[in-house]
């Protein structure tokens, strides 16, 4: 009789909710050990952990991308991370490209994207702007690969022309979405940042050498690569978390989850409380602890699906930057702190560069715990971020209650 038994479903892995933490906070790299000197080996080994780091706009703290490390790694000289990503070609682990949302990924993993570069030259998964330009202005772009091709490394603001810029609220030229399409099919890629933020383009292989010619894989295998990236990275994940870690269309993110569990190179997770199926890598240790105490900015990867967040740790979190002023709950930007592996409050922060200080427009307790448990550890972590970020001490705005208390703690 022929046999089925490769045919058969496999069966699922129980996972209680505590273990999802622990594997969620382990994949993300927060069992390392803190104390040892931040070095670029050791920021590039928490770099891989999370496959990439966020890139964003929004610098009323500091920019999004230095956070992840010193949430997992403690105080480090952020010009470390700048070398690794925008230093000499020795130094350069890291390249931008378009990872979750704009990101700067491991140079090792810029063939595994080569699928949504083709699909952008395609004209496939863009924005409605950049896809236009595509479809109408292909002079324009062409013209403007011509001249980083001939020139060397260009920004927007040394090609734009004057004229009527885009209504829409970034306030892009064509010139800008025209750098972006390019940015997005792989036919240029960052060179440096200007002025702290504005991107200046070159051509990949000058940037990245020899590794801008890799051979693009085949494109499910570069999927299935990603996830099981995405499945280490997670600990343990829905079908929509690794989707939406690399922004994977949803079909053949499904086609590639059924694969690589018949390879048994996933294993399914029955997960306590989740309505959907899990996965796991199944060399992971079910019994790893991880119990970090830290600030996390909204960009951080632990953070960026909320509802995964919530499933994961019963945090309900919202990012209120876009949310109008008089509608917000918590505040503008707010940073998650969590004590031993839970969350368990919430602070609005700004660096006040005039006045030297960090300062906590407002400080919210999570239900179910204690400020006098909570407080001193969250007035540690400030401090420590304020060192961070180069300034002289904490301010507490005494906004509510726990702010008040708060302000009163002091840190020897």
């Amino acid at each position: 009789m022929p046999d089925d038994s490769a045919h058969m479903p496999k069966p699922s892995i129980a996972i209680s909710i505590k273990q999802a933490r622990n594997l969620a906070l382990v994949g993300q790299g927060f069992d390392c050990d803190e104390n040892r000197p931040v070095t670029k080996r050791r920021i590039m080994k928490a770099i891989r952990k999370t496959n990439m780091l966020q890139v964003d706009s929004v610098n009323v703290l500091t920019r999004a991308h230095y956070m992840p490390i010193f949430s997992r790694l403690g105080v480090y000289d952020p010009k470390l991370l700048d070398d690794i990503v925008w230093g000499k070609s020795r130094d350069r682990k890291l390249i931008e490209y378009w990872g979750h949302e704009a990101s700067m990924i491991p140079i090792e993993d810029y063939p595994l994207y080569r699928w949504r570069m083709e699909d952008a030259r395609s004209g496939k998964g863009m924005w409605g702007r950049i896809a236009r330009m595509q479809r109408e202005q292909p002079e324009l772009i062409d013209g403007i690969l011509e001249r980083i091709e001939n020139e060397g490394a260009l920004g927007a603001s040394d090609l734009d022309q004057a004229g009527p810029k885009s209504a829409e609220w970034w306030g892009w030229s064509d010139t800008k979405t025209a750098l972006e399409y390019l940015f997005w099919s792989g036919q240029v890629t960052a060179h440096k940042r200007r002025n702290s933020f504005e991107r200046v383009y070159d051509l990949p292989h000058r940037v990245i050498g020899d590794a801008a010619h890799d051979p693009a894989p085949d494109r499910q295998d570069a999927m299935c690569d990603l996830i099981c990236k995405g499945i280490a990275a997670t600990g343990v994940a829905a079908e929509i978390d690794l989707r939406k870690y690399f922004r994977m269309p949803t079909a053949e993110t499904k086609a590639c989850l059924a694969r690589l569990v018949e390879e048994g190179r996933l294993l399914r997770a029955d997960v306590q409380g989740w309505k959907q199926d899990g996965y796991l890598c199944p060399n992971v240790n079910q019994r790893a602890r991880a119990k970090p105490t830290c600030l996390m900015v909204p960009f951080d990867p632990v953070m960026w699906e909320r509802d995964r967040v919530e499933r994961i740790f019963g945090f309900n979190y919202r990012i209120e930057i876009y949310v109008p002023a008089e509608k917000r709950q918590y505040g503008y930007y707010v940073l998650p702190f969590m004590l031993n592996g839970e969350f368990v409050a919430r602070v609005d922060l700004k660096s006040d560069r005039k006045a030297g200080v960090l300062l906590v427009q407002s400080a919210h307790l999570e239900g179910g715990f204690e400020r006098l448990d909570v407080a001193g550890p969250l007035m540690e972590n400030l401090h420590r971020l304020a060192a961070f970020l180069g300034l002289g001490g904490v301010k507490v705005v005494p906004a509510n209650d726990f702010s008040k208390y708060l302000a009163d703690v002091s840190v020897v």
